[in-house]
């Protein structure tokens, strides 16, 4: 669920250290995987317990998670009634129009490349499963595979094209995962185009799930600043 946080999926506190984080995760990737889990959600519990995992096994991304939840921050203690000076005023100005310039040069382009990518593929699978050895569709599937490279190229471009604002750090930490995730399941996805071995299809539908969930979660996150987004 997306208003679950990272902590609730990996049964941690907030204070949780390094240490704990990798030890919980991997008793819950021991219960819930596949091989020893065959309840019908493993595969979602699964993808929610990576996609938690990516963003607290690592300090930097952690903390930036943490900023997002509002963790760790002090109380101001300036008098609520004094009036804020005219370089903070034009600070907060300044960070307005940042924010205002990512999310229109950043995070909706970027976005709407992950929509197109992220919800085709069922579609192209269904498609492939007709006949995987037909080599018509093979190609359409290849050429498929090639769009989805291109977009992501774009999106990787563009992500990085302006630094992101300190208030949705949180946010652009899931894209940037997203886009990592994406890239490696279409990866997984070519190697059967070579193979015809299963495991890759299975694996890079569980990183697209994985990318799915991210994307959703950076989502909520420019959601909560009360930020209109245009897919």
């Amino acid at each position: 669920m997306v208003n679950a946080t990272h902590y609730h999926t990996l049964a941690v506190s907030p204070s949780a250290t390094q240490a704990d984080i990798k030890r919980s995760y991997r008793q819950l990737v021991k219960r819930f995987h596949p091989d020893s889990n065959r309840h019908i959600g493993s595969h979602e519990a699964i993808a929610q317990i990576n996609a938690a995992y990516e963003i607290l096994s690592d300090p930097q991304t952690r903390r930036s998670y943490d900023r997002q939840l509002g963790y760790g921050h002090q109380k101001s203690d300036r008098r609520p009634d004094h009036a804020p000076s005219p370089r903070q005023r034009r600070r907060g100005r300044d960070a307005d129009e940042h924010l205002r310039q990512w999310l229109q040069r950043v995070y909706q382009p970027v976005n709407r490349e992950l929509c197109e990518v992220l919800y085709s593929l069922d579609e192209q699978i269904d498609d492939l499963a007709a006949d995987p050895f037909d080599d018509e569709l093979m190609d359409d599937f290849q050429a498929y595979l090639e769009q989805c490279r291109e977009a992501l190229a774009l999106a990787h471009q563009l992500f990085q094209s302006m630094p992101n604002p300190a208030s949705v750090a949180g946010a652009a930490a899931n894209l940037y995962y997203c886009l990592s995730q994406l890239s490696d399941g279409v990866d997984e996805l070519d190697r059967f185009t070579a193979s015809y071995a299963e495991h890759y299809i299975h694996t890079g539908q569980e990183l697209f799930r994985i990318a799915h969930r991210l994307r959703q979660e950076a989502e909520a996150g420019i959601c909560e600043l009360g930020m209109a987004i245009a897919p």
